[in-house]
């Protein structure tokens, strides 16, 4: 079996073509698909002295715990409405808190193939790359592929 072909995943248009293309590469190659969601925690903030922590730690705990969970479904959300309940290859959901770029790149150090999607947006912005996809053509140590949504 071959190294993992790792895409990036955020639920945009342009990640759910990624994620299809990635998918019919991998059944080229007999090869395992990790689709990736990055996330950050934002921990909100009560009105106050910015100086105090204005929320107890069970709280907060709490707040993660929600957070995460809600990342989570949308990273299944976008696999199944992507490539379907039986995709026909292993497909490996893996969450990661960080920058979206850096833990592509990260998650695609030990890959065969990095899959990202464009930015999606229309007119002449479309033939850029966005930020994301932008870093990790730029930064991956592995061959990187971008998808572009189609119109």
């Amino acid at each position: 079996m071959s190294k993992a072909i790792v895409v990036g995943v955020d639920g945009s248009g342009a990640s759910h073509e990624a994620l299809r293309w990635a998918a019919d590469e991998a059944r080229l190659r007999s090869a395992p698909v990790v689709a990736v969601y990055a996330w950050s925690f934002i921990p909100t903030q009560a009105i106050g002295d910015p100086g105090v922590l204005a929320m107890p730690a069970g709280d907060l705990a709490g707040q993660l715990g929600a957070e995460r969970d809600a990342a989570r479904g949308l990273l299944e959300d976008a696999v199944s409405e992507a490539l379907g309940s039986e995709p026909g290859i292993e497909v490996e959901q893996k969450l990661v808190e960080g920058e979206a770029g850096d833990a592509l790149v990260a998650e695609g150090a030990s890959a065969e193939l990095l899959v990202v999607g464009s930015h999606g947006r229309s007119g002449l912005k479309a033939a850029l790359l966005g930020s994301v996809s932008r870093h990790v053509v730029s930064h991956a140590t592995c061959p990187v592929v971008v998808v572009k949504a189609s119109s």
